[in-house]
């Protein structure tokens, strides 16, 4: 196996590593850093938490430390673009513990907050600057800033860019660069908008593909339970408090239910914070650090706030709510399962969910599995899946009201009539696979899961 000191890094870098008791390289640490310091454009793909961060951060800082030009006031000689605020402080982080015995200088800025500092930091001149896209376009109109001393630039995180509607920004950043540059560009998914993205900015690139596009992390359990959507709150309260759980990711679709969900936790006296582009960036800051350090047991986030959480030990991603894009998903799962751990992630799929299941499965080449042995299991949302919500209800419906009748005259029931007396779960959880198929791994008991 190989380990960071086989990696050509300076001394002051192998000492950051040692210091943060860093070892071996992960994948695309291994593949990329050696690529980067030969100086090659590079194209990187890899879901979040395989270490691209530092990948490109190490041989990045190294660039320059070895570089002779000058650092100049508000002219960067790097410029690392990322989607949200919190990636760029945890990318900003994590260049100040890589480079702490080095010379170099770097800040973060970003929107949301005052610009004052950021422009002081500027002003005084860095070697590296770490940017959200809007933010950087504005202190660039204010003149505080100018790009035609950037020797390298990074676009980490394309696939959110795209998804947040920073393609337009982007364009207008490109041309303020200069020509001749050395490029580094990240992505988790490579839909055809990147792919054409990448081709614009990269020169005969290498490429460094760690994980097979929209795969899920092998050591995640993933499971389905079917629910209707009012119930939805109900059940999640349910899994945490039966399974105990210390430390949960829940996913939602919009900011107001994201509010409404850490009310009903709350009120369930089940500590929790929510973070999503309503909340200010010192609130999103103090709700990633309760969460970090067990103040909030669990933490509620849109995909777009999400984007770049870095914590430790999350052992269950709860889908609140289906995305409707297999990339998201890959995503939001991708935050457990860690650093050699196991990880759970929990589906809670409505009738109407039931189209994004089967992308899901689709996409990642996966028959999710299905969990009914919980007590808000919804029959017509599982049937929903083969034959559509409408025929669904119905069908549930007649059933029912077809028993209730044959109760009432007294007819001897049939063996399917007869069935629906028995109990629902007589020998354990019962389970099957997608579309009706039970797994092997069905005798496990769900519970017992990490």
């Amino acid at each position: 196996m190989i380990l960071f000191s086989d990696i050509p890094l300076i001394d002051p870098l192998q000492k950051s590593l040692k210091d943060v008791g860093y070892k071996n390289p992960t994948p695309i640490q291994e593949q990329t850093i050696p690529l980067v310091l030969q100086g090659h454009d590079l194209l990187g793909i890899a879901q979040t938490g395989t270490g691209k961060t530092a990948a490109f951060c190490l041989p990045l800082l190294q660039k320059l430390a070895l570089s002779k030009s000058h650092r100049e006031p508000r002219s960067p000689k790097a410029l690392i673009l990322a989607p949200t605020r919190e990636l760029a402080i945890q990318v900003h982080e994590s260049l100040r513990t890589y480079g702490k015995f080095l010379s170099l200088k770097h800040a973060v800025i970003f929107g949301g907050v005052g610009q004052g500092a950021q422009v002081q930091a500027l002003r005084n001149g860095v070697d590296v600057l770490v940017a959200t896209p809007g933010r950087l376009l504005d202190l660039i109109d204010q003149r505080h800033l100018k790009l035609n001393k950037v020797e390298v630039f990074i676009l980490d995180e394309a696939d959110r860019m795209l998804d947040m509607g920073f393609m337009r920004d982007i364009q207008k950043i490109l041309p303020l660069l200069p020509t001749e540059r050395h490029n580094l560009f990240f992505s988790a998914t490579m839909p055809k908008e990147i792919q054409n993205l990448a081709s614009k900015i990269l020169k005969d690139p290498k490429k460094v593909e760690v994980t097979p596009p929209s795969t899920t992390v092998e050591r995640i359990h993933q499971v389905v339970m079917y629910v209707d959507q009012k119930n939805k709150p109900d059940l999640l309260i349910h899994l945490i408090k039966e399974m105990n759980l210390k430390k949960v990711l829940v996913f939602v679709g919009m900011k107001h239910l994201a509010n409404r969900v850490v009310e009903k936790l709350d009120k369930n006296r089940i500590s929790a914070a929510a973070i999503h582009g309503n909340k200010s960036q010192g609130a999103r800051q103090r709700a990633l650090q309760d969460f970090s350090e067990g103040r909030a047991r669990v933490l509620v986030a849109t995909d777009i706030a999400s984007r770049g959480i870095d914590i430790d030990g999350i052992t269950h991603v709860i889908n609140f709510d289906m995305s409707n894009l297999a990339e998201a998903y890959v995503h939001r799962i991708g935050r457990t399962a860690r650093a050699g751990k196991d990880g759970t992630a929990i589906s809670l799929v409505t009738g109407e969910e039931r189209s994004y299941l089967v992308n899901v499965e689709r996409t990642t080449r996966q028959e999710l599995e299905v969990v009914t042995d919980h007590p808000y299991h919804s029959e017509v949302a599982m049937n929903a899946r083969v034959m559509g919500v409408g025929k669904a209800k119905a069908l549930i419906e007649g059933k029912r009201k077809s028993h209730r009748s044959r109760g009432s005259s007294g007819p001897s029931r049939s063996a399917d009539s007869r069935s629906s007396d028995r109990p629902k779960n007589p020998g354990g959880p019962k389970r099957s696979g997608g579309h009706g198929k039970k797994k092997s791994s069905a005798r496990k008991r769900f519970t017992s899961r990490p």
